[in-house]
């Protein structure tokens, strides 16, 4: 039993060094405004597809990873992913004005297959480990990823400026990273190991019985579409914020210390997974969920409001809000659908988040282009989010009506 713990705990070290790294998906917004400029012409919709296309295929990377964990192991999966996200970066960094798509297919098509194959991964391994302790243990190893946003803000500023500055240094930074990825993920890969028996023991040493349902089972049943619509509608505001936030402080004044709105963002990020795992554990997800709707609808609709340094306590909050989507999302499909096939059930789910991503950087990107000279033009789109929010609570009410009548 103590070997078997360790291995568990290896395990979730593991899953957090990983998620730190991956970690960087969430400062986009200090490529932004440079990636924009110097490759896209100045197009902010252009340049934030990079972003969200990244996050779409790695819903997709999320659903073949899951897939070939059940027959490799999952260090194999886990290593190949950061083979392929590094090799994703190294090839970003190659990309001139001339061929601008080659962002899209390096950074986003092979960095989002990349982090896809070892994100929900590395989730469900560390899950399967405490399964009486979802909320918890998601919330711990994806609360490092929006933690790896604050590591990494001031090393990709700093860079950046190494590199030539804005519009120079942003390709350049991609090659460093992708060693970065190549090492971590390889040396952190190796030490994730799945429980051998079908039950698996929860911090109390108490034993679970599996009654997990498979992929194909899932896909037929009306809680999985609702679980992944509401996310895509969840996690729309949050995104328009991750990826504008520094655009957003530039643009009220705020220049010389942009860069905070990036890393309060990523910190509260990284707060709220764990804060909103802990509670999610103590009053259930859904309801977890519902309230995290609720606040990020609210929140949303005060980005107008808000002027000056306030502006960097909405950006924080908005942060914390959106955390909470990452850590009960995982939590919610392992619950719902058990954690025998947790990776490729929520890579399913994740196709939700990839595609609320895409839709929500288009809206933001489009309203960023028209607000050139005055930010509040960009204020529609956050409208927009919010109302998508409402939609998600509405949705998550079913689902709880449907889950008390298969009691």
């Amino acid at each position: 039993m103590e070997t078997r713990n360790k291995k568990g705990v290896y395990a979730v070290l593991a899953a957090i060094a990983i998620q730190l790294c991956l970690g960087t998906a969430y400062v986009w917004s200090l490529f932004q405004t440079g990636v924009a400029n110097s490759i896209f012409g100045g197009d902010n919709a252009k340049a934030s597809l990079t972003f969200s296309l990244l996050l779409a295929i790695l819903s997709v990377g999320s659903i073949i990873g899951g897939r070939l964990t059940l027959k490799y192991s999952t260090k194999k999966v886990v290593i190949a992913g950061g083979v392929i996200l590094s090799l994703g970066f190294f090839i970003a960094s190659l990309t001139t004005a001339d061929m601008p798509w080659l962002l899209w297919v390096s950074y986003g098509g092979l960095g989002g297959l990349g982090m896809g194959f070892t994100y929900s991964t590395s989730i469900a391994c560390a899950q399967k480990w405490y399964p009486q302790k979802k909320g918890l243990v998601t919330g711990i190893v994806v609360s490092a990823l929006g933690l790896g946003g604050v590591i990494f803000t001031p090393l990709i500023e700093t860079l950046i400026k190494t590199f030539g500055g804005v519009g120079v240094g942003e390709t350049k930074t991609f090659m460093v990273l992708s060693g970065l990825f190549l090492v971590v993920c390889t040396i952190g890969g190796l030490f994730l190991d799945n429980p051998n028996s079908v039950e698996t023991v929860d911090l109390n040493n108490n034993t679970q019985t599996d009654d997990s349902i498979t992929t194909a089972q899932m896909l037929k049943t009306p809680k999985f579409y609702l679980i992944a619509v509401t996310f895509m509608f969840a996690c729309m505001g949050g995104l328009m914020m991750i990826g504008f936030a520094k655009p957003i402080a530039v643009a009220r004044g705020l220049a010389e210390t942009a860069a905070i709105g990036v890393l309060l963002i990523s910190l509260l990020n990284s707060i709220g997974r764990l804060v909103w795992g802990i509670v999610s554990d103590k009053i259930g997800c859904d309801k977890t969920i519902i309230i995290l709707l609720t606040g990020s609808a609210v929140l949303s609709l005060l980005v107008n409001v808000a002027d000056g340094y306030l502006i960097y306590v909405l950006i924080g909050l908005i942060g914390f809000f959106y955390g909470g989507f990452l850590s009960t999302f995982p939590s919610l499909t392992a619950k719902t659908f058990g954690p025998k096939y947790m990776a490729t059930n929520y890579g399913c789910v994740l196709l939700g988040f990839g595609i609320g991503a895409v839709i929500s950087s288009q809206i933001a990107g489009y309203y960023k282009n028209l607000a050139v000279s005055d930010i509040s033009l960009m204020f529609p789109a956050f409208v927009i989010a919010s109302a998508f929010a409402v939609v998600g609570i509405i949705l998550m009410i079913i689902l709880k009506i449907n889950n008390k009548k298969n009691v």
